[in-house]
């Protein structure tokens, strides 16, 4: 028999299944056979028990699913199949072999669980007990799960985590804890090896950005069960990371940055949070019909294919300025930033900046359609004018990426970005809001809240991509 033949059985025994005796064959491939059945081990089986003389295979299924390998393309149930080997020794076989074959597929063990209680709808909790937990018992997979009882608080846990523990660090939130873990990881002294960390996020708060590009990317749904089933299987891909920067100052961002438009109704619609993902369309018209526009600037090292984007740029002795300011650290300082390749900028008043890592930057909102995860670039939307009318009909597009094809819009690939912020084009005494990932970098005079410390200065700031710096685990197709 050809020892590649992935049919080949390794494993091929009777056993009992409901009271009847059938042939079990555990194939080369990771198949498992019966009369009725057929699992891939890979695909389908989570875990396995072993109670008594019985054997209890936890494994998740396609409705409708028969004996087809493939299913028919149903929702995915959680479904237990139990047989039981003829004697002792068939059963310390089958138990070994089955272990075996899980154990090769580099699947996690233990993981960390960051739960943040409060976000969104403040249904994180049970989110996890009912759709996170079962699968997670069912694949045998231990944990250690902390809720976070504060801002920066999971950013704190992951500085000073024990990560040889553990096999991947899972957030059960929205965008937020995601973000903070990374910044956390990379401003630790090992942040080298940190930031190897494979990083799993369900969908539980308001913005679920993150896990709605990497399930859509395969065509699944933005659920927490197939976000779990992700985790469980193990497999994983890279994500860029850009660091923010201004002087000595640094924020590592993996979904956007915003200013204007989309950063405005993004803070300042906390104002109706109680509304929950409805707060954002609520407010999005509210700001509209009030449109806003800032005077300033953006520079930029366009990608290849996008040089013809903007006006020609003279860097006017701005080559060394950030580079300049940079000392060593023990912590991850971001790669280093050279002007000399800024071929590009755009003079504003501007009605919105956006700056997206990945497609999506929430459950309803496809950003930036042809954002990758690890190309090395950032995606820029770029809006100066559009009336009113014409912008609610853009808005309306979002959630189909319809709106990078407006002649309103600028949208291109950029390796590096200097953003310099301005004031409001009708009032020259009141300047904006800078937004990363959902966080205030920025208030500037008279904006919202403008009385709250915030990170960094509304002035200019340096962005720049670390391609494939971080790990995240993510659905195959």
């Amino acid at each position: 028999m050809d020892p590649k033949d992935t049919g080949a059985p390794v494993l091929s025994d009777r056993v009992q299944i409901n009271g009847i005796v059938v042939p079990l064959t555990l194939t080369a491939g990771g198949q498992l056979r019966w009369p009725d059945r057929c699992l891939s081990i890979e695909k389908d089986v989570l875990g396995f028990v072993v109670e008594g003389s019985r054997i209890k295979i936890k494994a998740v299924i396609e409705s409708g699913a028969g004996i087809c390998c493939a299913g028919d393309g149903g929702a995915p149930l959680r479904k237990t199949f139990t047989f039981e080997p003829l004697s002792e020794d068939s059963l310390r076989l089958w138990n070994q072999r089955l272990q075996a074959v899980l154990d090769s597929l580099g699947r996690p063990k233990k993981l960390f669980v960051l739960l943040n209680p409060y976000g969104g709808k403040r249904s994180a909790s049970k989110i996890f007990l009912d759709d996170v937990k079962p699968l997670l018992d069912d694949a045998n997979i231990h944990y250690t799960l902390q809720e976070t009882k504060y801002r920066l608080h999971a950013k704190e846990v992951a500085h000073s985590l024990d990560l040889l523990s553990y096999d991947g660090v899972l957030c059960v939130s929205g965008d937020g804890i995601l973000v903070e873990v990374v910044n956390g990881l990379l401003e630790r002294e090992d942040w080298s090896s940190a930031i190897k960390m494979p990083l799993g996020v369900i969908p539980a708060g308001t913005s679920n950005g993150m896990a709605k590009s990497l399930l859509d990317s395969v065509g699944e749904s933005c659920t927490a069960f197939n976000a779990t089933l992700a985790i469980i299987r193990g497999h994983t891909r890279s994500l860029d990371v850009a660091t923010v920067s201004q002087g000595q100052k640094r924020f590592f961002s993996v979904l956007m940055l915003a200013w204007g438009l989309v950063a405005d109704i993004d803070i300042e619609s906390e104002k109706y949070r109680w509304m929950g993902s409805a707060r954002m369309d609520f407010y999005a018209i509210q700001r509209i019909f009030c449109l806003r526009r800032y005077h300033g600037c953006i520079k930029f090292l366009a990608a290849p294919g996008y040089e013809n984007f903007g006006e020609p740029l003279e860097l006017e002795g701005e080559i060394n300025e950030l580079n300049s300011n940079r000392v060593q650290q023990n912590c991850y300082c971001g790669p280093a930033f050279d002007m000399k390749g800024f071929n590009r900028k755009i003079e504003g008043p501007f009605v919105s900046i956006w700056l997206h890592n990945v497609p999506w930057g929430g459950e309803n909102v496809l950003a930036a359609p042809d954002a990758k995860f690890a190309d090395g670039y950032l995606d820029l939307v770029v809006m100066k004018d559009c009336s009113k009318l014409s912008l609610l009909a853009l808005m309306s597009d979002l959630n189909k990426g319809g709106h990078v094809r407006s002649p309103h819009v600028l949208y291109l690939k950029v390796k590096a970005f200097v953003l310099e912020p301005g004031p409001r084009s009708d009032d020259p005494n009141k300047e904006g809001i800078i937004d990363a990932d959902g966080e205030v970098l920025a208030r500037g005079r008279g904006a919202y809240k403008s009385e709250q410390r915030t990170l960094m200065a509304y002035d200019k700031l340096h962005i720049e991509v670390d391609q494939g710096l971080a790990t995240v685990f993510s659905p195959v197709c």
